[in-house]
């Protein structure tokens, strides 16, 4: 399928992890990927599996926690082809404990990544998409921002902000044909993931046995959601917020 061709996309958190498949999804379908990450290094190496495959793809480095960052993220995008169809806010950062063993740093920091720069890019994308008369925002939430896990506060509150941001969005832009869905995935095997795995003392495998399908999930399989969601294909889906967890409750 190629149903980005002649469309710009912007990922953010696309050095690795699902941001990094949602990035190539999204070339492999046609796109002008921008792959966006404070790791310009790891963003590079997105960009460069992409080109080896037959894609599109462009490395702008940011740190998004940074207002002006993101403004001028979305002006380097849009000077490559005179649009932004696509903006997939994806980057995010998972800060564990409950409220007291968190420190304000802690605290400050996931806001910063995982609700402000979705908020300042949302704002620098916006009159793009409006003036081309329409535009697909997809958000990365969480199961969690909706059914809220132990010992998570700053991630789980963070994404259900995310989460209502998704839908306060959605129906201020729907007139203006500016679609915002969010996926909101439970267990997915990502980097991210096996890091507090290896604190925890489990494996991969006992997670697999929490699950009803079997398996935790796979960046690819949230990356095909994505691109689904920000495609025609899901013209009328917006304030959408769409879970993808091979049936697993919160534990």
């Amino acid at each position: 399928m190629k149903r980005f061709e002649n469309k710009v996309a912007v990922v953010t958190g696309a050095g690795g992890g699902i941001g990094s498949a949602i990035a190539r999804r999204l070339a492999a379908e046609g796109a002008l990927v921008v792959v966006t990450d404070v790791n310009g290094d790891a963003a590079a190496t997105v960009v460069q599996d992409i080109a080896q495959d037959g894609g599109r793809a462009v490395v702008i480095a940011a740190d998004i926690t940074r207002k002006d960052a993101c403004f001028n993220l979305v002006k380097q995008a849009f000077a490559l082809e005179g649009r932004v169809d696509v903006l997939v806010n994806n980057a995010g950062i998972n800060r564990r404990g409950n409220l007291l063993s968190l420190s304000d740093e802690d605290w400050a920091t996931s806001f910063a990544v995982n609700l402000d720069s979705m908020f300042h890019l949302c704002r620098a994308v916006l009159p793009h998409m409006i003036a081309a008369g329409g535009g697909a925002i997809v958000n990365t939430a969480s199961q969690w921002g909706l059914h809220p896990a132990p010992n998570h506060i700053a991630y789980n509150t963070t994404k259900a902000a995310v989460a209502a941001f998704t839908q306060n969005l959605a129906r201020d832009y729907a007139p203006d044909k500016v679609r915002v869905n969010a996926v909101c995935p439970g267990e997915i095997h990502t980097p991210m993931l096996e890091a507090g795995v290896k604190r925890s003392g489990r494996t991969i495998a006992d997670l697999d046995r929490l699950v009803p399908f079997g398996r935790i999930g796979k960046p690819e399989e949230v990356a095909a959601l994505v691109a689904f969601l920000a495609s025609e294909e899901a013209a009328f889906m917006c304030g959408s917020l769409v879970e993808i967890t091979g049936a697993q409750a919160v534990a």
